[in-house]
């Protein structure tokens, strides 16, 4: 099973400049979609009528503000949005998918802003978002695909000395990463790219994306169960449509 993560950025918008050429060229089993911005369900109908596809979504209240969706070939079990936090669930960050083999959650973690205004919130959000990984895990195991909004480790920033404070490479959340991983996961890119260099995300500004000036924030994490079952696991770097690219997994789940 081939499952493709991307923070599109606004999935409207990403629709204008190529989304659909994007599946239609791949055609992978599964893609999982964040900051999808599409309130009220607004979601192009180009997406919704893909012969052979499903689409299951998680939309904000709030006008042009996160949201998921995931679109499907395999047909799930069962669907469940949100982690049952009224507070945290009202910003539709989290959609899971239930498969025969394992469990699949698409998630949009918090940016931690600028002056870390939400940091408190986004660690909040962390807490919770393990915990719920950990619940599923106990019934079957867990594939996680999202924008975490996190470098992890230096190599997964172009200038990590001068972010050392910034959000998304702050101490505390680096550690969470750490401790994500420490609780029986898995960053499957990790498991066949070890060399820095390789980003998700891109400022629009100095044209940064060019000069390959990033970060990895956007992961594909698998249950240690799942370890022996991957496959491959990349970066889609040169599809364009975002300030992220998409990224790709693929897993043996017979």
């Amino acid at each position: 099973m081939k499952i493709s993560s991307w923070n599109v950025a606004g999935i409207n918008a990403c629709f204008k400049k190529g989304l659909l050429d994007f599946i239609g060229n791949t055609r992978f089993e599964v893609y999982c979609f964040q900051e999808v911005k599409a309130s009220n369900g607004k979601i192009p109908d180009g997406l919704r009528n893909i012969e052979g596809y499903e689409l299951y979504n998680n939309v904000p209240t709030r006008k042009g503000y996160s949201g998921v969706a995931v679109l499907t070939r395999v047909r799930p079990l069962s669907v469940k949005l949100g982690m049952g936090d009224e507070a945290i669930d009202e910003e539709a960050r989290v959609i899971c998918l239930e498969f025969d083999k394992f469990f699949l959650v698409n998630a949009y973690f918090p940016h931690a802003n600028r002056e870390l205004k939400r940091l408190d919130f986004k660690l909040r959000f962390n807490d919770l978002f393990l915990k719920f990984a950990k619940s599923l895990e106990r019934k079957k195991p867990v594939v996680i695909a999202a924008d975490f909004n996190v470098a992890h480790k230096e190599v997964d920033l172009r200038n990590p000395k001068q972010n050392m404070k910034n959000a998304g490479f702050t101490e505390v959340e680096r550690e969470w990463f750490d401790n994500l991983l420490k609780e029986g996961f898995v960053d499957s890119f990790r498991e066949f790219t070890k060399e820095g260099g390789n980003y998700t995300w891109w400022t629009y500004r100095n044209n940064a994306r060019e000069r390959n000036i990033g970060w990895r924030i956007d992961y594909l994490v698998v249950s240690d169960k799942l370890k022996d079952k991957l496959k491959n696991s990349e970066i889609l770097k040169d599809v364009l449509g975002s300030d992220h690219c998409p990224i790709l997994l693929n897993i043996k789940v017979s």
